[in-house]
């Protein structure tokens, strides 16, 4: 067994490797059972949560990363999400390798929202507003980047010395990028925009939303948290990662759900479908898109297996 840490992670993982990587397990199909959710009191703070989610492909890998949500972590100058990626042979149940989760996960909700953008944003998509601050904000901006012609990135958070930040750190990966006070002005002006946050209320409206832009929501992943408004969802193109995570976790989609704004069926295809060429995707320049993430343990399994797989061959040499 071999100890992978974030630092490794980093220096295997490139985006056109990893979005790859995705866009073949979705091609290809893992078994991915419901994640377990669960949630734990901390005294004082805001609810954490427990995430476990399980996946292997039959007679090659198994895997199963533990993830901890902690809200009020910003508070201590640590990131909300924390986890642990644990890989095993699918065939003998051996475990080859222990991931550092947080960084395992970060690139791989990108690199979910840069595959996804390849089927749903417009190809001459130049402008591109990040919503959020958090330690997903990079990694957004450089995956959404490396598959489309960003020029420019605004970045919008409530905390304007946040967002001056991660503005910074952006443009340390050699993107232009500034932080923006208007969101509406923001949204307004923006091809993509893409959203990770932790927002219980609606914060795109869609009727900021120009014609041919692609909505990513990345962040709120359960049914009491929510990054778009009812219009958003009404005007869009809907599509998910998955639909059974959708449906049961993704604010954005299950309340408009609950109050009959929507159906189950407004979901036009998940990713699978868009990989395997199910759906065309996006079938004009002035059509809104949406896609809305809350994480597949398939995306999981993808990214440690390259990572493992890269650090085999790096000990080969």
């Amino acid at each position: 067994m071999i100890v992978i840490g974030a630092a490794e992670v980093e220096q295997r993982l490139s985006w056109p490797e990893l979005v790859g990587a995705l866009d073949a397990m979705f091609r290809g199909g893992c078994a991915a059972p419901p994640r377990h959710h669960h949630p734990f009191d901390i005294p004082g703070e805001s609810a954490g949560t427990l995430l476990l989610m399980p996946a292997w492909v039959p007679g090659a890998y198994l895997g199963v990363k533990m993830v901890s949500v902690v809200p009020d972590n910003g508070s201590r100058a640590l990131p909300a999400i924390a986890g642990t990626y644990i890989l095993a042979s699918a065939l003998t149940g051996e475990t080859l390798a222990i991931i550092d989760g947080a960084c395992l996960t970060a690139w791989r909700t990108a690199a979910a929202s840069a595959l996804a953008s390849q089927y749903l944003s417009r190809q001459d998509s130049a402008n591109l507003l990040v919503v959020g601050t958090g330690a997903l904000s990079a990694r957004l901006a450089a995956a959404h980047a490396s598959v489309r012609p960003i020029r420019r990135i605004a970045v919008w958070g409530r905390d304007r010395q946040k967002a001056g930040e991660a503005a910074a750190r952006i443009r340390a990966d050699g993107l232009d990028a500034e932080p923006v006070v208007d969101l509406e002005a923001a949204v307004r002006s923006a091809d993509i925009v893409s959203c990770a946050t932790l927002s219980r209320e609606p914060l795109v409206r869609g009727a900021w939303l120009q014609p041919g832009a692609h909505l990513d929501l990345v962040g709120a992943f359960n049914p009491g948290m929510r990054e778009s408004d009812d219009a958003a969802v009404l005007r869009s193109q809907i599509f998910v990662d998955t639909r059974e995570g959708a449906l049961h976790e993704a604010g954005d989609l299950v309340q408009p759900i609950r109050a009959g704004l929507i159906g189950p069926d407004a979901i036009a295809a998940d990713l699978r479908e868009l990989c395997l060429g199910l759906h065309p995707g996006r079938r004009s320049a002035d059509e809104v898109t949406l896609f809305k993430s809350v994480g597949a343990s398939l995306e999981d399994l993808a990214a440690a297996v390259l990572v493992y797989e890269k650090h085999r061959a790096e000990q080969a040499r």
